[in-house]
């Protein structure tokens, strides 16, 4: 047994900060459960061998379950440790053991949930999507991965002012934003724009999502990294719709 190293820790900030927003839904409801993490695993000692990541995984999810004793399924009848389950495979790209020991549950467990949840992300919890992508190939990529995932897509935009007009006529109920528009300008300021008026959750789509994970600033809940698995997308849209909302 030992201290958990303090660089290791810190370079897995971002990672961690990454899987508590899109599990909680929000920036600062995901940055105070890592907060909380933080707090207990700097004081304990974990077996050699285990990564920071790892560690944290597994703390964000205590801190999650000790905030709510009785935790309920989503809107869409997902679970908790099955929505944990899909977000630490697909966002995070954790093999299932380290799921499973990130959720405190046996590996074949694991592989059941997952399996249930794989197979409930297509839900009929759909939404009309905007997708703000400069690259034309990448964007009827995704376009084609959003429509398979139930969603409708109710325009593409290639640069910032496109993206701002788009949000503005249509109302988009999600955002999916590449960061970098090249000469169309800036993806995060074209959703800064969009969200002085409208309510919607938002995906980023970046190469360089720690640049986006620092909890140094107003930052977005859900981040997938490109090149990205179809699975990633469609976790990161299910839980940017549903938010891990209850049924009332």
């Amino acid at each position: 047994m030992s201290a958990i190293d303090r660089a290791e820790l810190i370079r897995a900030l971002p990672y961690a900060r990454r899987y508590a927003r899109a599990l909680t839904g929000t920036q600062a409801q995901g940055d105070a459960v890592v907060a909380d993490a933080l707090r207990h695993v700097v004081t304990e000692a974990f077996p050699e061998g285990v990564t920071a990541r790892a560690i944290l995984y597994g703390a964000i999810g205590d801190a999650v379950r000790a905030a709510d004793a009785a935790p309920q399924p989503d809107s869409a009848g997902m679970s908790l440790v099955q929505r944990m389950l899909l977000l630490l495979t697909a966002l995070e790209e954790q093999p299932l053991t380290a799921a499973a020991a990130a959720c405190r549950i046996h590996p074949a467990e694991a592989e059941h949930e997952l399996r249930i949840a794989r197979g409930g992300l297509l839900t009929g919890i759909t939404a009309r999507v905007l997708i703000i992508e400069d690259e034309p190939i990448i964007a009827l990529d995704i376009q084609e991965l959003v429509e398979r995932c139930g969603h409708s897509v109710v325009g593409i935009a290639a640069t910032e002012a496109e993206a701002v007009a788009i949000a503005r006529a249509e109302r988009p109920g999600l955002v999916l934003a590449d960061i970098n528009l090249g000469a169309g300008g800036d993806g995060a300021s074209a959703v800064a724009r969009i969200l002085r008026d409208l309510t919607a959750p938002v995906i980023f789509v970046t190469a360089y999502p720690e640049r986006l994970l620092t909890g140094e600033a107003v930052e977005p809940a859900f981040i997938i990294t490109k090149p990205f698995d179809p699975t990633t997308l469609a976790v990161a849209t299910y839980q940017a719709v549903t938010r891990g909302v209850r049924p009332v």
